[in-house]
């Protein structure tokens, strides 16, 4: 019976052979289009052929990584990427936005997980970036956006981000508050980090989960909640008043800069009688 991704078709760029035959035959059953490839240079070149729906990049190729198959790729398309790799380290979430990837999973994984994972991306993809490449008014391509944050209308990530008074270095993966540091969990950074990409875009509960645990099914949001606690606990001057890391109810969460989230109205002015003056 044909499924509801009987016409996707998914680029596997992966070189160990048994996760290639296992991601043919699992995803060919799912209903997915499957078109393998071997190594970086023979996925750039079947890219350009068969002009695929989303990529599964592995990132541990031989002679080419993977990070500089992904920039070739984003080079000339903005068609989503689901990186893979064998060493949760290897790939962060802000290093994956920069690189222009729409997540990442770790070996090994569930397909059940791995399908979710990929209809999850393909849901937030805008239409246009499933078809081919809008032309400009000269007829030659125009260039697709070198990231999935720019892909989003958001501005390229800074080394340093600042709010309150908190400083956060992505490269050093360091934060600091009133100058001194803060130690916050590979989890708890990769959220904020999420949160200020851009900052002020409210991210919803399910994209935070999907960006954070791609590679674990989770029932409800209490872990999110729980991380989102800690960070506030930690950077925020009053966390049970939390001016910084904002709660959008019914959405998700956002980080107001300025802090100006809950200020209270300015008084009128008043005269020395204690009535309004204009």
């Amino acid at each position: 019976m044909p499924s509801e991704h009987a016409a996707v078709r998914v680029l596997v760029v992966e070189d160990e052979e048994s996760y290639r035959q296992a991601l043919s035959s699992g995803l060919g059953r799912e209903g997915f289009e499957v078109v393998l490839a071997e190594d970086g240079p023979e996925g750039i070149r079947l890219f350009e052929e068969c002009r695929p729906d989303i990529v599964l990049l592995d990132m541990l190729l031989p002679g080419m990584h993977g990070i500089d198959v992904c920039r070739e790729l984003r080079a000339v398309s903005s068609v989503p990427i689901l990186m893979v790799s064998a060493v949760d380290s290897e790939l962060d979430v802000v290093l994956g936005l920069e690189l222009g990837a729409s997540g990442y999973v770790t070996k090994p994984f569930r397909l059940r997980e791995l399908v979710a994972r990929m209809q999850a991306i393909l849901r937030r993809v805008s239409p246009h970036a499933l078809g081919p490449l809008p032309l400009a008014a000269s007829g030659a391509p125009t260039r697709p956006p070198a990231s999935a944050s720019e892909a989003a209308g958001d501005e390229p990530v800074d080394r340093v981000a600042r709010f309150g008074s908190v400083n956060v270095d992505y490269v050093r993966r360091e934060v600091t508050v009133d100058g001194m540091p803060v130690h916050l969990s590979r989890k708890e950074f990769d959220l904020l980090a999420v949160l200020l990409h851009p900052a002020q875009r409210v991210r919803s509960r399910d994209e935070l989960i999907d960006l954070l645990w791609p590679d674990t099914y989770l029932t409800d949001t209490r872990t999110l909640d729980t991380h989102v606690h800690r960070l506030r606990s930690k950077l925020e001057p009053e966390p049970t008043e939390p001016r910084f890391i904002v709660t959008v109810r019914g959405v998700g969460f956002r980080i107001d800069p300025d802090g100006s989230y809950g200020d209270p109205p300015s008084p009128l002015p008043r005269g020395a009688d204690g009535q309004l003056t204009v």
